[in-house]
């Protein structure tokens, strides 16, 4: 017995656990985990072999083994915050949220992954956001925008446009159509929950809305508008999900109803892991304008895309969709378009506190028929790009300085513009 014993003194005491620290540091996790592996049989139980083995088994992407590791060592010190923390993130990178979710709150104030995931939400929406204990729950979050916008009414900057219909003259534009540009000051509200009905099924909803107003020479384009969605989501399996809701929005302009939307929406997520999200959906929506009816649209898009969260917190993203906008009037095709889009897109996490973004948006459009007026089939092509920084300076808090450029190629002249928008977010969530 004391022989054992003095066995497993002598392996705590050769440098195991430093040396596998050192070849973490050189970026060698597969070479630390090797090491420790070989070892685990006899180590096992000692805390500091413990704790070093689920560091080497995280980073080299053996998560189970990582979760085990870490599980010893808490069940020898509970309160030991850096090894909740390590088994929180070995939870979450299986897909265990919920386990990853039944941690201390000062585990929780030092930044666990789980956390960290809710960055997604500058990106791609969803509606997995439950409370620790895995039930219902309702989330919400209000922010505060101030900013410039180069062009407020996306129109050309030339008032003399070159006509696109060969041996006609050129045109001059009114005033009133020529690009503006304006400060601003915009409010936006957001709440969302889930009402778990069983395992399996849940109710699931949302509301948002937003004011923006701009400078007494453009407060005509001043605007708000609010959106509802409501629905019901099955869960078939651990990484499985499928979401139909019902959508309803409008969006006023300078205090009029310019547009009303109602649909329906169907997604599906996958989750390979706590780390990677795949989601796809379906849109069925009605565009109706009150005071323009003949711009009334039956809008069809499905779209998919990919999400990953890197272990240091660092954001990537990217998907593709595809669609038609069809004119519910008779002879208006020229009104109505073919659609395909790419999205891309990231955070880089510079500390816990500091993340720097990047967003790029491409859409082109190709509309049905002859433009009337300047007897040429409409095509677009927009391109928008956003670059800025994301700062948590305390917890729920979210400052985030942008910068969002917008290229609008088109060969009709009077939709071709520039567009720069600088504005700074201050988000408080709830």
């Amino acid at each position: 017995m004391l022989g054992c014993a003095g066995c497993a003194l002598a392996h705590a005491q050769d440098g195991l656990p430093q040396r596998a620290a050192i070849l973490l540091g050189q970026g060698q996790a597969a070479e630390a985990f090797r090491l420790l592996d070989a070892e685990e049989p006899r180590q096992a139980g000692d805390p500091a072999f413990d704790a070093a083995m689920g560091a080497a088994a995280y980073a080299a992407g053996q998560y189970v083994r990582s979760i085990l590791a870490w599980e010893r060592v808490v069940a020898v010190q509970p309160d030991d915050v850096e090894a909740q923390l390590g088994l929180a993130r070995a939870l979450f990178a299986v897909g265990d949220k919920q386990g990853a979710l039944r941690i201390s709150d000062q585990v929780r104030a030092q930044g666990v992954p789980v956390d960290a995931a809710l960055s997604i939400d500058q990106f791609l929406y969803t509606y997995d956001r439950s409370e620790r204990s895995g039930w219902s729950s309702v989330k919400g979050y209000i922010e505060a925008t101030v900013g410039h916008d180069s062009n407020v009414n996306a129109g050309p900057s030339n008032a003399q446009l070159v006509s696109p219909v060969p041996g006609t003259p050129a045109w001059t534009l009114a005033p009133s159509a020529l690009k503006t540009s304006s400060a601003f000051a915009s409010a936006f509200a957001w709440v969302g929950g889930r009402y778990v009905i069983d395992p399996r099924w849940s109710l699931v909803g949302r509301a948002s809305g937003t004011v923006r107003g701009y400078e007494s020479h453009a407060d005509m384009f001043d605007s708000s508008e609010a959106d509802l969605a409501a629905g019901v989501s099955f869960r078939g399996t651990e990484r499985q999900e499928f979401t139909l809701t019902g959508q309803s929005s409008y969006y006023a302009l300078d205090h009029t109803k310019l547009r009303g939307i109602t649909g329906l929406v169907g997604e599906w997520t996958y989750r390979l892991d706590g780390f990677r999200q795949w989601s796809s959906f379906v849109q069925w929506l009605r565009l109706r304008y009150p005071t323009q009816p003949l711009r009334d649209v039956r809008r069809t898009v499905v779209g998919t895309s990919y999400a990953q969260v890197f272990r240091d917190g660092s954001i990537a993203y990217g998907g593709i969709y595809g669609g038609r906008e069809a004119p519910r009037a008779d002879d208006v095709e020229y009104l109505g378009h073919h659609l395909f889009g790419i999205r891309l897109g990231g955070q880089y996490a510079i500390n816990n506190r500091w993340a720097v973004f990047v967003n790029l948006d491409h859409e082109r459009r190709r509309f049905g028929a002859d433009d009337p007026f300047f007897a040429l089939t409409r095509r677009d092509r927009q391109t928008n790009l956003g670059i800025g920084l994301s700062w948590v300076p305390a917890p729920a808090w979210r400052i985030t300085p942008q910068v969002m450029l917008t290229r609008s190629a088109s060969n009709l002249p009077i939709n071709d513009y520039d567009r720069s928008v600088v504005s700074v977010t201050a988000r408080r969530e709830f």
